[in-house]
């Protein structure tokens, strides 16, 4: 039974889809819109719950993920035995009197099990509720209340005694399982009585209008609210995503093609290429830390041929890599050898734009002399097969992007919403263009509102937004067409430039408009600098405030002797705002006079999702950062 099988694209024999072309409209001589017809079938019939069983059928002993143990090896998984598990854990869930459209929220940091639970959830015909690990007990509270849960999995027995005084609150609650316990297991052998049809009925009513996940956006500002995702917007979003990025999911060459997963699987980014690996039998693997002492071993031992990434951690990866190349000396070269892939990405991205005739013969001969040097140590930090990355949440950048192209790293870079199933526009491979976000997803058309507001329209936007209080889903996309907030533009060829966001828009006292977004990616890229928020809504003129990165700072004081003082001294230290001070000024480049930064601050701690100044997605949330850090703000001004 394959209800739920997808019709590619035609392609050549290396997998390449037929190039989707874009259309633009225009409005004044700019493009407004921008449109990309879909790659693949969509589909009419069947749910994701299908998947594991189709893949069973299809291809029994393929391996289609690999489960980490806890003494760090890597144990494979075939196509039949992930079928089988998932099987024996729905009808545990039913066994255990879930019915047919009942929320079960997952609290768990991206393991094995995350995906298991997922499908089995939806196997029985439950709806699937990720609630971060992280969450402040009164955080997920929200989310099992709103969201009416009658179940919760956690991952250790610790989250769910921090959660125990809130379940008084919660009266639809009916069962707590524990991962660390074995409860996943002891679900299994609940249902192993129930005949195999009692999951069959639940999936065969299944459809692509289904309900599949409530996704609770991290919110900036406000409570979080209830996406309303569906098993036929995950189908609109990954089908089209596995047959445009056919390098990471259908290409077939000698080197299995493999993602190992460390974001977290409660954000929409995270879930959405699970699924796609699993649609596309790509054999996907789960890392739970991002410290690097237990990433790093990860990496090594699965040896991914693709990440799945944000700009921050390959911010992270260039910056360790040249600490590293300082600390043994070898720090001019690493720069050269950067200066070397940053042209070499450049010059790829003019030959693929039509602006120039591509690498030269010497630029190829420098980016062959740099790679043994520089550019292979890089990837064998990765785990020495990485050749892709999906790159989201937040802009790249040109520098950065250019840069791994050129060491041997292709980024595809993207960006979508809770609301548009993850990406809404990605890097086509064929026709990558850096310093963009990409041209729509196929089977997605994106448009540019009088006031910059970037709208979106398509088969993987949300249904609607959870409201109980309303009797459900409250749709969210009037005309079809979904406000995401973000500012943009669009070039003649339908690729998209994210600005800023309509809300964080400043407007100084003098009238100018600034998007506080660019400088802030600019200048977080800078080694001594962890985050930066920029300043100036109502004010004569912009601040910002800075905070400092602790591995940055560590290796800078060891190469210049410094000792160690507490972080208040160093936000007054005269070398590191001069410093600080050279990077501001570079930013300040790109941008007029009434838009530059003109004085900022450096804050003696750090912005930290426990402290409530970021989202788990590593957003800003600047009216929290306001508010706490009042004194320093004012102090700009005076």
């Amino acid at each position: 039974m394959s209800p739920a099988s997808f019709s590619p694209a035609p392609g050549d024999a290396h997998g390449a889809p037929a190039p989707a072309e874009t259309e633009t409209r225009r409005l004044d001589g700019v493009v407004r819109e921008a449109s990309v017809p879909p790659l693949a079938q969509p589909v009419r019939h069947g749910s994701l719950a299908d998947l594991p069983y189709d893949n069973a059928y299809a291809a029994p002993d393929e391996v289609v993920l690999s489960r980490r143990s806890a003494d760090g090896d890597w144990s494979d998984v075939t196509a039949a035995g992930f079928a089988d598990q998932v099987q024996a854990v729905a009808r545990g869930l039913i066994a255990e009197g879930l019915m047919p459209g009942d929320r079960v929220a997952v609290m768990a940091r991206t393991i094995y099990e995350w995906t298991v639970l997922d499908f089995a959830a939806w196997a029985a015909g439950l709806v699937t509720v990720p609630v971060y690990p992280t969450s402040s007990p009164y955080q997920a509270r929200w989310i099992l209340h709103d969201s009416g849960a009658v179940a919760l999995i956690t991952e250790s027995a610790e989250q769910a005694a921090a959660l125990g005084p809130e379940f008084a609150h919660l009266p639809d609650l009916r069962h707590v399982w524990i991962v660390e316990k074995g409860h996943v297991e002891r679900l299994a052998e609940a249902g192993a009585h129930l005949p195999d049809q009692e999951v069959e009925v639940r999936r065969g009513v299944l459809g692509p209008d289904t309900l599949a996940t409530l996704v609770y956006t991290s919110g900036t500002t406000g409570r979080p609210k209830g996406c309303a995702l569906t098993h036929g917007n995950f189908f609109a979003e990954v089908d089209n995503a596995i047959e445009l990025l056919y390098p990471v999911f259908r290409a077939r060459t000698s080197e299995e093609a493999s993602v190992l997963l460390f974001l977290p699987m409660s954000h929409i980014f995270g879930r959405m290429v699970a699924v796609a690996c699993v649609r596309a039998r790509v054999r996907l693997g789960h890392a739970p830390s991002l410290k690097p002492e237990d990433l790093l071993p990860d990496l090594a031992a699965f040896r991914p041929t693709c990440l799945l990434t944000i700009p921050y951690m390959l911010e992270k990866v260039f910056n360790s890599a040249r600490a590293r190349a300082e600390a043994g000396g070898r720090v001019s070269t690493f720069d050269r050898a950067a200066s070397v892939a940053r042209r070499y990405g450049e010059a790829v991205d003019a030959r693929q734009t039509g602006r120039g005739p591509g690498p030269s013969r010497a630029l190829k001969a420098a980016r062959a002399f740099y790679d043994p040097l520089v550019y292979r140590k890089l990837r064998n930090a990765m785990g020495g097969r990485v050749r892709y990355a999906i790159s989201g949440g937040s802009p790249l950048g040109r520098r950065l992007g250019a840069f791994y192209a050129g060491a041997g790293i292709d980024v595809f870079e993207g960006y979508g919403l809770t609301e548009t199933t993850a990406a809404t526009t990605i890097t086509p491979p064929d026709r990558p263009r850096l310093g963009t976000v990409g041209r729509p997803l196929p089977g997605t058309r994106v448009r540019i509102a009088a006031d910059g507001e970037v709208l979106v329209a398509g088969e993987h936007v949300l249904r609607g937004y959870w409201d109980p209080r309303a009797g459900g889903v409250v749709p969210a996309a009037p005309g079809g067409w979904l406000a995401t907030g973000d500012i943009g533009q669009l070039d003649d060829e339908g690729y998209l430039t994210i600005t800023g966001r309509k809300k964080e828009l400043l407007i100084t006292a003098g009238g100018k408009s600034v998007a506080p977004a660019p400088l802030e990616d600019w200048l977080r890229s800078h080694p001594l600098i962890s985050q930066v928020m920029v300043l100036g809504d109502a004010r004569p003129y912009v601040t910002a405030l800075i905070t400092l990165d602790p591995d940055g700072i560590t290796h800078w004081r060891r190469m210049n002797g410094r000792h160690p003082v507490p972080p208040e001294l160093l936000a007054d230290d005269a070398e590191l705002l001069a410093i600080l001070q050279r990077a501001v000024d570079e930013a300040n480049r790109m941008l007029s006079r009434p838009e530059s930064i003109r004085r900022f601050a450096v804050l003696p701690v750090d912005f930290t999702e426990a402290a409530g100044h970021l989202t788990p997605s590593m957003k800003l949330r600047r009216e929290a950062i306001m508010r706490d850090f009042a004194d320093e703000v004012e102090a700009l001004y005076a």
